[in-house]
């Protein structure tokens, strides 16, 4: 099956991530990618871990290239490099700025070589300004943007990612600069310049904490997200807003009128959000002392299974021939008015009635007294 970019040729002058991620993603999509390095090979050849002598950092970022070393600031090095530009559309690069001026190929004379050729430079600290001379690596780009800090925010000290990230978003947005210039190229044919790099991809990685700071001066926003602990491990739990956190709180703790507190669940952590603190403080027994198992069933309104605690303490209806009640084998408490057979009250933990006595709640299917009703309806009044 051809690839979106079959046709494509990209130059490849790049080591570690940011860089050669970008070519990869071009590889993947159909692009002819060849891969200049120093003699001897790139630095990541080597790096761990390794597998069979072979760098698994090296393969995974350049699976899909083709590869040639050339010794770029020798004559014939040059010669056979501005050969290659002639019949290129894209040369990817992330020497500091000004390396490939001193080599002789800066943006200018490989415009003489191909007058439509694109250049993408990926960097430390963009081609221009104070920090354009100095080298970046991932973790600086992590904690000169404060990500460091806001993800370090649960255990109280700034904190690096597992992966490196903000390479990851470089090579990002490396790749759509230079998929948006293959069509202004289609369109005009011209060729461009493609400048990221590292710090403004961090920057975008904390525009939200950013834009809430300089409209009000106060810290906030977004924040570390941490998992919640179970009874024996960790479970992920995630609501959008106080409509969806509410129902699952509802769902969570049995009581139908829990009302989670805006961003309750979402993960979004606030410095001075005291009442989302408190919704969190109320939910941490029920969390703890469910599994992780317990917590990974799809949530669902569907009747509880036989075992379960609702099926022991929750009855629905008092007819003697109602299936909840035969599957509740202890009397449940009730201290409603009139006869017992005749509550179909849901009852809290104390055993009074929370629904009013003109409001009686629907049955499970199969009641005989009540008739067969939808099983989505259990708990939602008349």
């Amino acid at each position: 099956m051809a690839g979106a970019l079959d046709g494509i040729r990209v130059l490849e002058l790049a080591r570690y991530q940011a860089g050669p991620r970008g070519g990869m993603i071009l590889s993947d999509l159909g692009a002819e990618v060849i891969k200049i390095e120093k003699l001897g090979g790139e630095e990541t050849r080597r790096s761990p871990p390794l597998v069979r002598g072979q760098s698994v950092y090296f393969s995974v970022y350049n699976r899909g290239k083709k590869s040639l070393c050339l010794d770029l600031r020798h004559p014939r090095g040059k010669q056979v490099f501005a050969e290659l530009v002639k019949t290129a559309d894209i040369v990817l690069q992330n020497f500091r700025p000004g390396v490939m001026d001193k080599m002789g190929f800066g943006y200018d004379r490989l415009r003489e070589l191909k007058p439509d050729i694109i250049l993408a430079s990926v960097s430390g600290f963009g081609q221009y300004g104070p920090y354009r001379d100095r080298p970046a690596f991932d973790p600086l780009g992590q904690a000169m943007s404060g990500l460091m800090h806001l993800t370090g925010i649960p255990i109280g000290r700034p904190l690096g990612t597992a992966s490196s990230i903000v390479d990851r978003y470089t090579s990002l947005h490396a790749t759509i600069g230079m998929l948006a210039a293959l069509h202004h190229r289609d369109r005009t044919g011209e060729g461009q310049v493609v400048d990221v790099c590292l710090m403004d991809s961090a920057l975008t990685m904390v525009e939200i904490p950013t834009s809430y700071y300089l409209a009000t001066g106060e810290e906030g926003g977004e924040g570390g997200r941490p998992p919640y602990p179970a009874k024996d491990g960790y479970v992920a739990i995630s609501a959008s807003g106080r409509e969806m956190g509410s129902r699952l709180l509802q769902i969570a703790t049995g009581d139908p009128e829990a009302v989670a507190n805006t961003g309750a669940f979402t993960g979004r952590m606030s410095l001075d959000d005291s009442p989302r603190k408190r919704s969190k403080r109320g939910a941490e027994s029920i969390r703890s002392r469910r599994s992780f198992r317990r917590w990974s069933r799809p949530t669902s309104r569907s009747p509880p299974s036989r075992r379960s605690r609702r099926w022991r303490r929750t009855r629905i209806c008092g007819s003697a021939r109602c299936w909840s009640r035969w599957k509740t084998r202890s009397p449940a408490r009730c201290i409603c008015p009139g006869p017992r057979s005749k509550c179909r009250r849901r009852r809290d933990a104390s055993g009074r009635c929370r629904t009013p006595a003109s409001t009686p709640m629907r049955c499970w299917p199969g009641c005989s007294a009540m008739g067969r009703r939808n099983w989505r309806n259990y708990g939602r009044r008349k």
